[in-house]
Parts: C-alpha cells; sequence; structure tokens
C-alpha cells in the first residue's frame, strides 16, 4: 500500500534533514512526500539535491490560508513541523501565538479531511515551563508550565495549546496522534545569525575576533544533532504510538560556557571567549535538559552523532566555497 507523507516546514532547519534523512535511507518507492511550502520555487533553486527525487513533491500553500490547502488529495501521514523558529522572535507574541495555532488547526483540519491515519506534531520542550533547580531532566509527565501572565512565553503557551487540540482531533476523530517536544538542536543548516548560541558561536569561530557569550555561561544545555532529529521524527511518524508524548534531544548536558570553549577549541584555538555576564551570587542554574529514557526504552533511539563531530560539520558546511 502506498504510503503518502504531507510534510509542513519541509524548508526549513527540520524539514531539510526530514528530506535528506529520506533520501539517504532509501525508504520504499512506494512512499511519497508532499512539502506545503510559500515559495517552492526558491527551495528548489537553493536545494536542488533534495528536490530532484521523484518521491518528492512541492506545494505552494500557505498554511494560514485554509483556501490554499490541498483538500482534494489524499494522505495517509502527517508530519507537521512548520514553525519558524527563525523568525519567530521577530513576531509580536499575538501574532506568534496565532500563527503557530492557527496553523495547527489548519493542517489537523486537511489531515481528517484528506484520511489520513497518523498525526505527528512537532511541538517543544518550552512546553514545561522553567525547569526547576532540583529537576536534572524533565520527563514527560512533568507537569510544569510557562507563566500564562508573560507575553513572551507565547511560543511555549501556543506549542501546549496546539498539543491540546491534537488530542482533541484524537479523540473526536480517532486520528492517531504523536507528539514530539523537541528540545535544542545542531547541524549543516543551523543559521548562525540568529538566536541560537551555538550557531552564534560557530559563527563567532569562523569570522570574529573572539566569541561572545552574552550571559554568565552557567545556562545548561543539550544539542541534538539534525540527523538524529531526522530519524527519531521518521520513527515517530511511522512507529509510534498513538497519543504519546516523547522528548526528543540529547541527554548530555554542556554549560553555554563550556559550550563556547568547545567550539573555540574545535575550530579557532587562538581565539578568546569573552564573557560579558556576571556570574549572581546565588547561581539558580538555567537547565533545559530533557529526559530522553521513554524513547530510548519504548523505540530504542539513541544520540549517535557526537556534540564535537556536529560543531565540526556544522562549521564546514558553512564555509564550503
Amino acid at each position: 500500500m502506498e504510503t503518502r507523507i504531507l510534510l509542513t516546514g519541509g524548508t526549513g532547519f527540520f524539514g531539510r534533514a526530514l528530506l535528506r534523512y529520506f533520501l539517504a535511507s532509501g525508504m520504499s518507492h512506494e512512499t511519497n512526500i508532499c512539502v506545503l511550502t510559500r515559495d517552492p520555487q526558491r527551495f528548489q533553486s537553493a536545494h536542488p539535491h533534495l528536490a530532484s527525487s521523484n518521491q518528492i513533491s512541492f506545494l505552494q500553500v500557505d498554511i494560514l490560508n485554509r483556501e490554499s490547502l490541498p483538500w482534494d488529495q489524499n494522505f495517509t501521514h502527517v508530519l507537521h513541523a512548520a514553525t519558524d523558529s527563525t523568525i519567530g522572535p521577530l513576531l509580536t507574541p499575538l501574532d506568534r501565538f496565532h500563527q503557530i495555532l492557527a496553523g495547527t488547526l489548519n493542517i489537523l483540519d486537511l489531515a481528517v479531511s484528506c484520511g489520513a491515519r497518523r498525526f505527528l506534531l512537532t511541538s517543544s520542550g518550552g512546553i514545561y515551563g522553567p525547569q526547576p533547580v532540583d529537576l536534572e531532566a524533565i520527563p514527560e509527565d512533568w507537569l510544569g508550565s510557562p507563566p500564562l501572565d508573560d507575553p513572551l512565553t507565547a511560543y511555549s503557551q501556543a506549542k501546549r495549546a496546539a498539543e491540546h487540540l491534537c488530542n482533541l482531533y484524537r479523540d473526536h476523530h480517532k486520528l492517531e496522534v504523536m507528539i514530539a517536544r523537541c528540545f535544542a538542536f545542531v547541524g549543516q543548516d543551523m543559521p548562525l545569525d540568529a538566536h541560537f548560541a551555538i550557531g552564534n558561536f560557530i559563527r563567532d569561530a569562523i569570522y570574529g575576533e573572539h566569541i561572545t557569550v552574552s550571559g554568565d555561561g552557567t545556562a545548561l544545555r543539550t544539542y541534538l544533532d539534525q540527523r538524529d532529529l531526522a530519524h527519531w521524527l521518521w520513527m515517530l511518524l511511522l512507529h509510534g504510538n498513538d497519543g504519546e508524548t516523547y522528548n526528543v534531544g540529547s541527554d548530555r548536558v554542556i554549560s553555554i560556557a563550556d559550550l563556547a570553549s568547545l567550539v573555540r577549541d574545535l575550530l579557532s584555538p587562538s581565539k578568546s571567549v569573552k564573557i560579558l555576564g556576571e556570574a549572581p551570587c546565588q547561581p539558580n542554574r538555567n537547565r533545559y535538559v530533557p529526559n530522553i529514557s521513554k524513547i530510548q526504552r519504548l523505540h530504542g533511539l539513541t544520540v549517535s552523532v557526537t556534540l564535537p563531530q556536529s560543531i565540526l560539520e556544522t562549521a564546514t558546511a558553512h564555509v564550503r566555497p
């Protein structure tokens, strides 16, 4: 039976990793992907190696415009990864919330209309809110949440609402739903000029006089390589358990200061690391660390690419002629 996959966000950081993995993995020739994008020609011109397969097609669609959606087509699976985390911070909190929730609602309606059986939402670890100091890694059943009175939490609040919306559709329409709560990542498609610390450090190592840490460097993070991300998401879409939520990220913790030093040591050992912020007298560790034991236990997924390897390959991708 033919598998027809609808992919939103197929031209962004997640999407390019998913398409690259799909082409490299030799998935069944009875599997086809339809990518929804606002500008197919631009993507095809910029990434012809990802757009040349006859198993991948592109439709010019704005997921916020219901009239542009392909209501007349049939799909078996939907992977909804359309949230622009690069330009997102440039939107107002209200626009950000609307973009995420309205887009998810439209794609859920499309999934039901086109007869899809399975739906994977890429959510965010941000839905847990601030990680307590005494919680080493956040499990999926952690009941924390971001404060409702802070407009700057609009992204996380919208992801929480999108998750609930997916579960409402699962209950009402019997759609099989899986949710991937995604944390922090690195890879060849990582923008170096956005608000991602690891991308900024790689940029500084390649082009700057020194590597700048804007905070005090004590925040703790983990980074999963783009290739592991793609592998995990494909596995969840095709084999994840209906109704389950999974953390997607690495469990290998590093401080931002140590990350900056690691990038320096790997890419430009002669440069210095400058930490601009001062450490507080009573530091409250800013942790963003997932517990990934569930996805490891249920699906055998592991972190296969090391952080140094990811950093080196990301840098190489950005200095190609």
